[in-house]
Formats: structure tokens, C-alpha cells, sequence
């Protein structure tokens, strides 16, 4: 557990003992360690190296241990300073790599994955490194996992990592997807949604895109995918998500200066979203009658006649 601060399991057995007791004599760490007295007394000085142990005062031949609010928080924080600076460098000479590899060959721009385990662990790692933001498009009918799997969008929303996910209407009707879309909200993702979508894609920190090259892969068909680095094409495709996100309607549970309760604003922005009563009540497991009079609810307090009248109201009146 304690690895992380550079401890060998043998230092942290050691280091837990004389945590517990005011002082302990190698003799005694062995006894209570399981191991040689010689091996205790090597650990014993090992942590004496490292500033986790000191010898009792008047007592030479027997150790405590160091508060650890003093000695593993500084470990922790220089380990974190390291790991950063290298972190640092990996960009630095993945930038270097890339501006060679592009000179040397345009092909390195764009790279081919020909399998569905390949694009799985590219999703995976796109969304585990991101640092700022990730956008995507969402078709209906999942090519390598459902939104209810992407466990690593919960993770790095989580971390503070931007979402912006533009749904197809017909994704928004597949069984649990209302329900995984609002704890993605509720974690900060903004959500929109368009009757229909052109493409599958995913942007990480608009430095790196993933989209399927072929839409449809029913049956044995190879998934082949593309892995677009920084190129027109990229900022091609992040134009595109861009026009695509202008145009599509809201779908959230909160926004500030709007009158409405959270569990009203979402209904509202699915209706808008021209999900159908059926299948918001059946997400949401609440009776199809339910929803139907929260509707209704909606258009009395906007003296709305018609649906229709509804969405000019909340469209006017900022409700979304």
C-alpha cells in the first residue's frame, strides 16, 4: 500500500510495527516480523536512510518511528513531483516524435485499428489520459461497448475532465440509457441531442480523434477505425462536432437562472429532444400516465396549448 512512497513490503511491515509501539529493539522487530534478526536490523536501517525511523534518545539499540504526516506526506509529495516532471517529458518527446515521424511519413497522421479489442483499449486510454475535455458523437447501437460500460467517462468526469456528448434521438430509447446519461449529468457532462448523427467519433483535448471508418459492421465484418492525430482532418472533425452541437437541443437536469426543479428540466429536454412518453417512462420506470402529467404540469404553468407552444415557452423564457 505504502509502495507509492517508495517502500519495500518488508520497510512497511517494519514501519507499521514500530507505528504501533513507542520503540522497538531488532530482536523484537524480528519476533513480531516473522524474520531473522539480521534482516531486521538491515530494514531498520533502511528506514533510518529513507527518515521514517530514529534511535530513542538515550536508547541506541532501539528505533521509533517518524510521525507519518512528516515523513511519507514529503515522500508523497516529491514522488508526485517526479512523476509530473516526467510526465512532462513524455509530451515533450511525444510532440518531438510526431513532428519527425510526420516529415518522415505522412501515414503516421493517421493510424488504421482493425479490431474491436484494439479500438476498446484506444477509447480506454483517450478518456484514462485526457486533461481537459473530450467530445463525442453517439449513434445508436453500440460497435465496441454501450454507454452503460464506459466506465472510464465516469472516472475522469470524476477528475474534472470536460464532457460535451451529442446523442442520436434513437440512443436516448435503448433500455438504461436515460438512466446512465443522467449520472454522467450529475457529474458534470453536458449532454445535447440531434435526431440523427453522421458519424461515430471521439475527441480527446482536440489533440487526438477515434471514428469508425465503417458505420455499419453487422454480422462477421471487420471493424476498422481510424486514429486521426493533429492534421486538417482533425480540425476538420472538431469543426464538425462543433456545427453539429450548435444545432442540437439541451438535454440536462440543472441550469442556472432556470425556474425549474432538476427532475422537470430533464423531462423537458428529453420531450425536446423528441424522445418519445413511452420510452422516457420506461427508462425512467415511472407509469407512461406519469410523465404525461408532469407534461401537462409543464404546459399549464406555461399556459402552453400544445407541446409545441411548450417548447417556444421554455425556449423563450431560458427554462433549458
Amino acid at each position: 500500500m505504502l509502495s507509492a512512497a517508495g517502500l519495500s513490503a518488508d520497510e512497511e511491515t517494519a514501519y507499521r510495527l514500530l507505528v504501533r509501539t513507542s520503540g522497538a529493539a531488532p530482536a523484537e522487530l524480528a519476533e513480531e516480523a516473522g524474520v531473522t534478526e539480521e534482516a531486521a536490523q538491515l530494514v531498520l536501517g533502511s528506514l533510518l536512510a529513507k527518515g521514517l525511523a530514529r534511535v530513542v534518545p538515550g536508547e541506541p539499540d532501539r528505533f521509533t518511528a517518524v510521525a507519518p504526516d512528516v515523513a511519507l506526506a514529503a515522500r508523497l509529495h516529491r514522488r508526485q513531483e517526479e512523476v509530473d516532471r516526467a510526465r512532462q517529458a513524455v509530451e515533450q518527446l511525444t510532440g518531438e516524435y510526431l513532428a519527425h515521424a510526420r516529415r518522415r511519413e505522412a501515414a503516421q497522421l493517421i493510424e488504421v485499428l482493425t479490431s474491436r479489442a484494439a479500438l476498446r483499449e484506444q477509447l480506454r486510454l483517450m478518456q484514462d489520459n485526457a486533461r481537459k475535455e473530450v467530445v463525442s458523437l453517439c449513434r445508436a447501437g453500440h460497435v465496441v461497448m454501450t454507454s452503460q460500460e464506459n466506465l472510464e467517462e465516469l472516472a475522469a468526469l470524476r477528475r474534472g475532465v470536460g464532457f460535451r456528448v451529442l446523442y442520436e434521438r434513437a440512443l436516448l430509447e435503448e433500455p438504461g440509457m436515460l438512466v446512465n446519461l443522467a449520472e454522467g449529468i450529475e457529474l458534470g457532462e453536458e449532454a445535447r441531442s440531434l435526431p440523427a448523427i453522421p458519424v461515430r467519433m471521439i475527441i480527446a483535448d482536440g489533440e487526438l480523434g477515434v471514428l469508425p471508418l465503417v458505420q455499419h459492421t453487422g454480422g462477421l465484418t471487420q471493424l476498422t477505425a481510424a486514429l486521426v492525430r493533429p492534421s486538417s482532418l482533425l480540425e476538420a472533425l472538431k469543426a464538425l462536432f462543433e456545427s453539429l452541437w450548435e444545432r442540437a437541443t439541451p438535454v440536462g437536469r440543472a441550469t442556472p437562472g432556470s425556474p425549474l426543479d432538476a427532475d422537470h428540466r430533464y423531462l423537458l429536454s428529453l420531450l425536446l429532444a423528441g424522445v418519445p412518453d413511452k420510452s422516457i417512462a420506461t427508462q425512467l420506470k415511472v407509469s407512461q400516465r406519469t410523465v404525461q402529467r408532469r407534461i401537462t404540469d409543464l404546459m399549464e404553468r406555461a399556459g402552453a396549448q400544445t407541446r409545441m407552444q411548450l417548447a417556444w415557452h421554455a425556449a423563450r423564457e431560458n427554462w433549458l
